[in-house]
């Protein structure tokens, strides 16, 4: 979306324009990366895969954040190690076997979707060997499908159900040191920073999602529906 708004080519987005395909591959490329940032220093995941990263490192009780190198070592050091190797893998892979991967597409999806879904039940199967798990899965399965059909993207409601337990315990506390008062929160400039950013992503986002609905809608063109057509024919005069 940042490469398409700031391009000078933007009508060419979708037509096979190289800015169209290095920009996502791009952001893709780093979003591991930038992901994990503010999971170790901050214990905040930056998308849904870190999201699972955080409740598998709480469940094993290590606490992402500030003392993460300092208390455990062993996990945040070769964390951050295998994002070089795995930089260095997906270089070696990707080149060579590009002709294979597009491959991959031309699978009809009648056997794909099958192969997926056994896959995926049997993997949230063997986790526990519990078929709760299984019926968990396929009503989240279900919320996804209702989520992607609504346009509303699943990671904030992963992220929101990883970190909502510890979310309240942190809210109850900084209430309770400041004897329910909620200017606990911008008194610190540290907290006053990120709440002020917060805020302003999300007004930017909004405005942004306004402005884009709104260039579309004046793009599409105008034309006269058949009812309109048909009312405006017999209403004409014969000559």
């Amino acid at each position: 979306t940042l490469v398409k708004n700031t391009s000078r080519n933007s009508d060419e987005f979708g037509k096979g324009a190289i800015e169209g395909v290095a920009g996502p591959e791009s952001a893709n490329n780093s979003e591991a990366g930038g992901a994990m940032i503010p999971l170790l220093s901050l214990g905040l995941p930056g998308n849904a895969s870190t999201s699972v990263m955080l409740a598998a490192l709480l469940l094993y009780g290590v606490q992402p954040g500030p003392l993460l190198f300092t208390n455990h070592p062993e996990i945040a050091w070769p964390v951050i190690a295998s994002l070089y190797l795995g930089t260095l893998v997906l270089l070696v892979l990707n080149l060579p076997l590009i002709p294979m991967w597009v491959q991959i597409l031309r699978i009809p999806y009648w056997i794909l979707y099958p192969t997926i879904l056994v896959l995926a039940i049997v993997g949230a199967y063997s986790a526990r060997g519990n078929l709760f798990d299984v019926w968990m899965m396929v009503g989240f399965s279900l919320v996804g499908y209702v989520f992607r059909k609504l346009e509303i993207p699943a990671a904030p409601m992963l992220m929101a159900f990883v970190l909502g337990p510890q979310f309240e315990v942190a809210l109850r506390q900084s209430l309770t040191l400041s004897d329910n008062s909620p200017l606990i929160f911008v008194e610190r400039p540290i907290s006053a920073t990120v709440l002020a950013f917060t805020v302003a992503v999300v007004a930017f986002s909004t405005v942004n999602r306004h402005r884009r609905r709104r260039r579309n809608a004046a793009a599409q063109p105008t034309t006269p529906s058949v009812a309109a057509v048909s009312a405006s024919a017999v209403d004409e005069p014969v000559k």
